[in-house]
C-alpha cells in the first residue's frame, strides 16, 4: 500500500491501459479519479476499482480551461493530486500523402496537447507541495516511427521532448516526470488483428510475446511510489526488448 493516502489522475482510464493503471494504483492503495470522455465508462471503471473513494468523471483533455474545471472539482472531491498519469491517446492512421490535416491535428490535439492541458493543471499545486509524481504514456512508436503512423509517431516522440523539458523545470521542486514507452501490448484493437499480423508482430519482439495492460501499469505503479524518489525524466520501454 505504498500509495496510501495519495490521491492519483489517471486520463483515459475507463478501458485498456488506462483502466490497468487505475488498478495497480488503487491496487497500491491510492484514491483514483478515472478521466474519461466517456462518462458513463468512466463511472463504471471507478466503481470496479480494488478499496474506497474512487470517482469517475467526464473530461475532454483536448479542452484545456473545461479540465482545469474537472481537475479541481477532482481536489475537491478527492483532496490534492499527488500522481498524475497521462494516459488518454487516439490512433488515426493513414499514410502521409493520404493523412488529412483533421486526421494530423485529432493526434495531437489529444496524445500531445492533452498532456500538457493536464500537467498544466497539477503542477502548480504539486510544486507549492514539493511532491508529485507525473507519469506519461509514451510509445515505442515515438522511438523508431511506423509507416502510416506519423501523426502518432511524432505526438509520442513530443511526449517524451515533453516529459524531459517538464522533468527539468520541476526537479527542484520535488516533482518527479517520467515517461514510459509501451511496445505492441494486447488490448481490444490488438484482438481485432488476424492472426498472421500478429504473428508478424510477435517476429518483431525478442520475448515473442505481445505485452498485457498490465505489464505497462506495474510501471506506473513503481514510477509513482517512493521506490522511484530518485528518477526522473527518464523513458522506460515496456516492449519485450523491441527498441534495445
Amino acid at each position: 500500500m505504498e500509495l496510501e493516502g495519495q490521491v492519483a489522475v489517471v486520463t483515459g482510464a475507463a478501458r485498456g491501459i488506462g483502466l490497468a493503471v487505475a488498478e495497480a494504483l488503487a491496487d497500491a492503495g491510492a484514491k483514483v479519479a478515472v478521466v474519461d470522455v466517456d462518462e458513463e465508462e468512466s463511472k463504471t471503471a471507478a466503481a470496479g476499482l480494488p478499496g474506497t473513494g474512487h470517482q469517475g468523471y467526464l473530461g475532454n483533455v483536448t479542452d484545456g480551461g473545461g479540465l482545469q474545471s474537472v481537475l479541481k472539482r477532482i481536489e475537491e472531491d478527492l483532496g490534492p493530486v499527488d500522481v498524475l498519469v497521462n494516459n488518454a491517446g487516439i490512433t488515426r492512421d493513414n499514410l502521409i500523402l493520404r493523412m488529412s490535416e483533421e486526421e494530423w491535428d485529432q493526434v495531437l490535439a489529444v496524445n500531445l496537447k492533452g498532456a500538457f492541458n493536464a500537467t498544466k493543471a497539477v503542477a502548480r499545486g504539486m510544486m507549492k507541495r514539493r511532491a508529485g509524481a507525473i507519469i506519461s504514456i509514451a510509445s515505442v512508436i515515438g522511438l523508431m516511427g511506423n509507416a502510416g503512423q506519423a501523426n502518432y509517431a511524432a505526438s509520442k516522440a513530443g511526449l517524451i521532448g515533453f516529459t524531459k523539458s517538464i522533468a527539468r523545470e520541476f526537479a527542484s521542486r520535488g516533482v518527479r516526470c517520467n515517461a514510459i514507452a509501451p511496445g505492441f501490448i494486447q488490448t481490444a484493437m490488438t484482438d481485432k488483428l488476424s492472426p498472421e499480423i500478429v504473428d508478424g508482430l510477435k517476429a518483431q519482439i525478442p520475448m515473442g510475446t505481445l505485452g498485457e495492460p498490465r505489464d505497462v501499469a506495474r510501471v506506473v505503479r513503481f514510477l509513482a511510489g517512493p521506490g522511484a524518489a530518485y528518477i526522473t525524466g527518464q523513458v522506460i520501454a515496456v516492449d519485450g526488448g523491441m527498441v534495445m
